[in-house]
This record gives structure tokens, C-alpha cells and sequence, in this order.
């Protein structure tokens, strides 16, 4: 499986983006589709999950209540709606596949896709 992220750019503080990540290849039941995010010389960190065949939905503590994720079977899209973002939410957003229930780990995840890059002014 393979997926391409999509849909970052410049926003101010309050404003919102929407996300994107494609995906090709065979989805199996059993998978986690997540968004992690990277910062300068930060690691890269957990922002959200979805379950793609239940639709379970986790976020990360930062992101909770401003960001949502959802995912269209039909078109093997993920989505991240970003709204009241922050400067601190200013990263490259990945996404990438785990067929792991430790969802929030990096290391579980694979076939990352492409970043694209998000900038939040102040």
C-alpha cells in the first residue's frame, strides 16, 4: 500500500486547513491509518488515528477537540480537518499504516507517505 499526503500550507493562528491522504494498494480490515506530525528538530509525533473498517477515531491530547479525522472507504482517502490551529501546530504531516493496537507508536508504523508541510503564523 502506498500513500501521499496532501493539502498543507500557510494559515494563520485560529484558522483551518484540511488534510489529505491518499491511499493505493489493498486495504486490509485490520488496519490503523494515522497522521503524525514532525516540528523542527523535534521527533516526529502522534496526532490522530482512525480505525478504517469500524471508523474508531484517537487523537493525541494536543489535537483533541480542534482536529478531526475521517476517511472515505470509497475513495481510500483519509482526511484531517484542522481547525483552530496554532503556531505550534507547525510541522510536515505524515501519514502511514499500522496493522499494530499501539496506534500512537511511531515505530509500528509503515509505508509513510510523503509529508506535506503546514505553517501556522502568528
Amino acid at each position: 500500500v502506498q500513500l501521499q499526503a496532501s493539502g498543507g500550507g500557510l494559515v494563520q493562528a485560529g484558522g483551518s486547513l484540511r488534510l489529505s491522504c491518499s491511499i493505493s494498494g489493498h486495504i486490509f480490515s485490520n488496519y490503523i491509518m494515522g497522521w503524525f506530525r514532525q516540528a523542527p528538530g523535534k521527533e516526529r509525533e502522534f496526532a490522530a488515528a482512525i480505525n478504517w473498517s469500524g471508523g474508531s477515531t484517537y487523537y493525541a491530547d494536543s489535537v483533541r477537540g480542534r482536529f478531526t479525522i475521517s476517511r472515505d472507504n470509497a475513495k481510500s482517502t483519509m482526511y484531517l480537518q484542522m481547525n483552530g490551529l496554532k503556531p505550534e501546530d507547525t510541522a510536515v504531516y505524515y501519514c502511514a499504516v499500522t496493522s499494530s493496537s499501539y496506534y500512537r507508536l511511531v515505530p509500528n508504523y509503515h509505508n509513510w507517505g510523503q509529508g506535506t508541510q503546514v505553517t501556522v503564523s502568528s
